[in-house]
């Protein structure tokens, strides 16, 4: 826990416009207050890098998933990733598979590099197994997710994936006491072993759905906590917001290497 200093660092000098340092990812955070299991992208407690949370404000999940007409939500989320940017943050992320919608418009408004959706790794995906099998993309509500949505981070509608809702097409009761539009619990809440039952249910009749997957893509950031209980279930790789941000924070801080020869 209480490592050395880098001794590579011998001199330090200010990076255009930033003013913290020794900064992580920054996350954009729904305008939205429901708890999430360690492992969810807002639970800040399991990453083993340093992280910046950033609320934009005004956009909740009705604003970013519900409703059709997304553009108010543009200059807010702007904003927030402008903020995290100049607080020094080395990359950009957010916490729902939907900010998708803005993946271009946010990398083209910032100096650092944004990932704004899980979804950014089904191309990647599409290319380790292959075109004869299929990347299975678990979403939470596949009704809300559109074809701009897939453009933005460059799936083609052509290629060879397949979208399932793990709540519209499966059911998973206690994610709706979480964030549904209907069913959240006042305070919003849910039981882990209720949640994870849920999720491994719909993800394995997802993947028993094809039988020609090859990897499956999780949208929702609520969903990773449960992600290696999937893999325990069917053996394939499982894509995920968590991987999606170890490998962002690897490429904006690289680690050393030691060992011996």
């Amino acid at each position: 826990m209480y490592q050395n200093r880098d001794m590579g660092i011998s001199h330090i000098k200010a990076r255009k416009n930033h003013r913290c340092y020794g900064m992580g990812l920054g996350i954009i955070i729904l305008d939205d207050v429901y708890p999430g299991f360690p492992g969810d992208v807002r639970n800040a407690s399991a990453y083993p890098f340093p992280i910046q949370y950033e609320i934009v404000k005004g956009v909740d999940i009705h604003a970013l998933v519900v409703k059709e007409d997304k553009s108010a939500c543009l200059a807010p989320i702007q904003q927030a990733a402008k903020k995290l940017e100049q607080m020094g943050c080395r990359a950009i992320a957010a916490e729902c598979g939907y900010f998708a919608y803005f993946q271009k418009e946010i990398a083209g408004f910032v100096d650092v590099p944004v990932f704004m959706s899980s979804l950014l790794q089904v191309p990647f995906a599409q290319q380790l197994i292959g075109p004869n099998r299929l990347v299975g993309l678990l979403a939470a509500e596949r009704r809300y997710l559109k074809k701009a949505h897939l453009e933005a981070v460059g799936i083609k509608s052509d290629s060879n994936y397949i979208i399932a809702g793990a709540e519209d097409d499966y059911d998973c009761p206690e994610f709706k006491h979480l964030w549904g539009e209907t069913g959240r619990t006042d305070p919003p809440g849910a039981i882990y072993e209720r949640a994870e039952k849920d999720f491994v249910r719909a993800a394995v009749a997802f993947y028993n759905d094809h039988a020609d997957m090859g990897a499956m893509v999780l949208e929702c950031t609520g969903f990773q906590p449960f992600a290696r209980a999937v893999q325990r279930q069917i053996d394939i790789p499982i894509f995920s917001w968590s991987t999606l941000l170890d490998y962002a924070y690897s490429v904006v801080v690289h680690r050393d290497f030691y060992g011996h020869v």
